[in-house]
């Protein structure tokens, strides 16, 4: 059997890792944006899903992963929800049938306007609690990462 790694190798992860740190946070952001948006049905994913989707062009479910940063395979079934709820409109495209656009149907911008609000609201906090932080400087930094 192999030895455990030493602490000090687990405290230098715990307290070094970026990626660690950026899933811990995801994670803590997505619990109170989910909680925010319980009131409405929605969670923090689906709003930022939808909210690509406010456009005045369909995109494809291509092009939205690629938005999203998401696999195909795991919108398909985020869609899919929202689908059934009659929040989203997914059909093929005029010029490739093989592509499939997505848009929001009338309840999915009843929806996401009721939304918008609460986002405003929990942002609003999250930006006060981070006062000492430059939120557009961490904006730009994690969008740097590729």
């Amino acid at each position: 059997m192999s030895k455990p790694l030493p602490i000090e190798v687990v405290h230098e992860v715990r307290d070094s890792c970026l990626c660690l740190a950026t899933q811990r946070a995801a994670r803590r952001l997505a619990r109170r944006f989910d909680r925010a948006f319980a009131p409405v049905g929605l969670t923090n994913g689906q709003f930022s899903l939808m909210m690509a989707l406010n456009a005045p062009q369909p995109p494809t479910v291509g092009k939205l992963a690629e938005f999203l940063a998401m696999d195909r395979t795991t919108l398909t079934a985020a869609l899919k929800s929202l689908e059934r709820r009659g929040l989203v409109r997914l059909a093929a495209d005029e010029k490739d049938k093989r592509a499939r656009r997505v848009s929001l149907t009338d309840d999915g911008r009843a929806s996401l306007a009721l939304a918008v609000p609460i986002w405003r609201a929990a942002h609003r906090a999250l930006e006060q609690e981070l006062a000492q932080t430059d939120c557009n400087d961490l904006r730009a930094s994690l969008g740097n990462i590729r």
